[in-house]
């Protein structure tokens, strides 16, 4: 019964990522938990259908009245609004039986302006999970597992990530999951300027995919929003005391330095996933010591020293490093 009970899974798994890579818009569900299920619905606001999407709005909706103690969030997903959830990409878990909402992440792809360029930013957006449903390992799902599948699709190319928040535990998760994250309390993060670049433009042009006010401050030099919480997202704000804090003390030392709780600021977190940032979340997510979990590195390190450069460096017609497409993007070829 276990060896068929295994086949199943594994059967699944393959099916899930056969249909991950091969759906322009990513619709899809698998079974993460014993007893729970994890739907991935990229740009909802423009391939669901009026029924669909609002019953996906409610659902969401669901998670947060169980999730806040008072307020209600009246930006981004939560207006229902087609063009806020058309650049969302929604992680919703539910009950396998029941299928209860209980946790969800909204995850929004925003196009900023960077080198005279557009560079595409992914958003890692708005997380909550039900009290009954905490502790049951779902910030992996959550937070890894779509970002992981947009990188996937997009041939493993390294792909900029950012996160606006004031929880110790999220900024930690920030800073040990993703690769070159400013700011972070870890001696070697530095800000560069592409971090300055993006960070501008995101303040500049995307501020309600986060519900900061246009009266919120920006500390270029700290990645710190002043007075975040006026753009809809009023009844996010915590105390110190309040936010979930992380297993290192150096985050959450770090945040109680770096913010004022009772203004309401946030930090404005940059950095990427790539290669080394898929093999530590498979590493963490992935039972050290299982054969799993050493196919799975010997893997990544195969193709993150050997094939990736090689493939990246023969394909003309995407940027890699220092060189550009042969040919301007829509271009057609002689």
């Amino acid at each position: 019964m276990n060896v068929v009970a295994a086949a199943k899974r594994i059967t699944g798994h393959v099916g899930f990522w056969l249909r991950a890579l091969g759906q322009e818009a990513m619709d899809l569900s698998l079974r993460t938990h014993a007893d729970l299920r994890t739907r991935i619905v990229e740009s909802p606001g423009t391939t669901l259908d009026d029924t669909a999407l609002a019953a996906l709005v409610a659902d969401l909706r669901a998670v947060a009245g169980n999730t806040l103690p008072a307020g209600d969030l009246t930006y981004g997903i939560f207006s229902g609004q087609r063009e806020a959830l058309a650049r969302a990409i929604i992680t919703l878990v539910s009950d396998a039986t029941t299928g209860r909402p209980i946790a969800f992440n909204a995850l929004a792809v925003m196009q900023v302006a960077r080198d005279g360029e557009t560079q595409q930013v992914i958003h890692l957006g708005l997380v909550m999970v039900d009290p009954d449903a905490r502790g049951k390992g779902l910030s992996g799902v959550l937070y890894g597992l779509t970002t992981l599948l947009l990188f996937i699709r997009d041939g493993l190319r390294p792909k900029w990530i950012s996160n606006v928040t004031q929880v110790p535990a999220v900024a930690g998760m920030v800073c040990e999951t993703f690769s070159d994250v400013y700011p972070s309390p870890q001696p070697e993060a530095r800000q560069s300027f592409t971090h300055l670049q993006l960070a501008r433009g995101i303040m500049r042009a995307h501020r309600a995919v986060f519900g900061v006010g246009d009266e919120a401050g920006f500390d270029e030099t700290r990645f710190v929003i002043t007075n975040a919480y006026t753009g809809g997202s009023d009844a996010l704000k915590k105390r110190f005391d309040e936010a979930p804090k992380h297993r290192d003390d150096i985050y959450n030392g770090f945040c109680a330095r770096e913010l004022d709780y009772d203004r309401g600021d946030d930090l404005l977190q940059l950095g990427r996933i790539d290669m080394a940032a898929a093999r530590r979340y498979l590493l963490r997510e992935i039972p050290s010591g299982s054969l799993p979990a050493l196919l799975a590195t010997s893997a990544v390190l195969a193709l993150q020293r050997m094939i990736l450069p090689l493939l990246h460096w023969l394909d003309d017609s995407r940027t890699f490093g220092i060189l550009r497409p042969r040919r301007p993007s829509g271009e057609a070829a002689p």
